[in-house]
């Protein structure tokens, strides 16, 4: 590979003069900071010992907890892998960001993240799972098939480097090609510990330039069978949202699921460790039901399937509106928030959430086993949620203070119909007429 920092002929030499000149005008140094994107797959937000799973083993997320802003109200605009893909890059939810079918791919004209911060100076980076590219719709998901695929140039959205794979949900011995890998190549381990030992080891590689690199994850997505990286699995109780008709199904999966996040937590933590001077960001594309209230997998709008976990370790002192010290925050967030993020810190600007409520939707229905039967449309206070069916009437209404685990359903309670209309005038998508 060319070295992309000294190489005259690419924008990085154009840009560093500039990006240096910047740094030394503004005040804050030679250079601004690397950022770091760590995302999984169906993560939920309360299966960590850091939001209080005693069943999670989780040591190294813990630790980083310790040195982070926990967002405990960070929710996916759409909880299905390609959906929240594509916006969590643009920051533009689905379908406007062109993407609304399990199978469609993201337009080659999209503006992502990696476009604006390429504007801003950075070398760009993308690793592991895209699932945004074009792919046999007849293929079985999981499996070679779509884990050869390979995803063009001009289908990457942006990012200067690229190494990973469509898809495919192979957690061991995954497939990998792009930039310094032309054709499909089997890489032989779990997938969690060879894609963040291979970004690791690609960021110490020296360069004048700051980096944003995104590491794509599909652990601890199912198979939840597949080997994890050696971590036996062992009992898990269900939580008290699973119905007993459901228990057994869900223990058995919990179990397999459990062992691949503490193989993926320990994969992440030597990442993050890897990279101390970073702005670090750590989050999921969408949870897993796991049973809770009767259902299994993802597209659901119940908490277990639409909340995400969300660390951010800001760069530095840089801004009063986000001190860079650990805590909690309770200010609602969504992934597609990420990228503005991502900007205000290249531009040393403060950013803070600002949302009353997040966006939450289905665009459509993905005709798999267990996900879910219809298209809705919805949003999330920290104190409520209301969902939409596709024709603009109410399906669920939830009161969160009183009701975290979403009991008891209010959107046909009369006493609630006043609220449940004055919430449903904000929601976007559903034909409200």
């Amino acid at each position: 590979m060319r070295d992309l920092a000294n190489d005259p002929r690419s924008k990085f030499h154009r840009l560093n003069f500039d990006v240096c000149r910047r740094g030394s005008v503004l005040g804050w140094g030679m250079r601004p900071p690397d950022i770091l994107w760590i995302v999984t797959t169906q993560w939920r937000a309360d299966a960590t010992g850091y939001a209080g799973d005693a069943q999670a083993r989780t040591p190294w997320l813990d630790a980083f907890a310790g040195e982070a802003v926990n967002f405990d109200q960070a929710v996916t605009p759409h909880p299905f892998g390609p959906f929240a893909r594509a916006a969590l890059l643009t920051g533009i939810r689905s379908p406007r960001n062109g993407v609304r079918d399990y199978f469609d791919v993201l337009p080659p004209e999209s503006r992502t993240v990696a476009h604006r911060l390429g504007e801003r100076g950075y070398q760009t980076a993308f690793w592991g799972k895209w699932q945004l590219a074009r792919r046999d719709p007849t293929a079985p998901l999981v499996g070679e098939t779509h884990a050869r695929t390979v995803v063009a140039p001009a289908n990457r959205g942006g990012f200067d480097f690229w190494e990973g794979f469509e898809s495919g949900f192979l957690l061991n011995d995954p497939w990998l090609h792009g930039t310094r890998l032309p054709e499909p190549t089997r890489v032989y381990g779990y997938q969690s510990d060879l894609l963040c030992d291979r970004a690791a080891a690609w960021l110490q590689e020296p360069t004048l330039l700051p980096r944003f690199t995104v590491v794509s994850l599909e652990a601890p997505h199912p198979p939840y069978g597949a080997p994890a990286a050696g971590i036996e699995t062992r009992t898990i109780l269900p939580g008290p949202s699973v119905p007993p008709v459901a228990a057994a199904r869900a223990a058995r999966e919990l179990a397999g699921y459990h062992a691949h996040l503490e193989a993926t937590d320990r994969a992440i933590g030597r990442l993050i460790a890897a990279c101390p001077g970073s702005a670090i960001v750590f989050t999921s594309v969408h949870g897993d039901m796991h049973g809770a209230h009767g259902l299994f997998r993802k597209g659901w709008p119940h908490e277990e399937s639409v909340r995400v976990p969300l660390l951010v370790r800001a760069p530095g002192q840089i801004g009063t509106d986000f001190p860079p010290r650990a805590g909690i925050n309770h200010a609602v967030c969504s992934l597609e928030d990420l990228p503005a993020q991502a900007c205000a810190w290249a531009d040393r600007t403060t950013w803070s959430p600002a949302r009353e409520r997040a966006q939450i939707s289905m665009p459509s229905v993905v005709a798999l086993p267990d996900q879910c039967d219809r298209v809705w449309y919805g949003l999330r206070t920290p104190a409520r949620k209301l969902v939409l069916n596709a024709d603009g009437s109410p399906w669920l209404f939830f009161d969160l203070a009183r009701d975290p685990g979403e009991r008891t359903n209010l959107a046909g309670d009369p006493g609630c119909a006043a609220e449940i209309a004055s919430l449903a005038r904000h929601v976007d998508g559903a034909d409200q007429t």
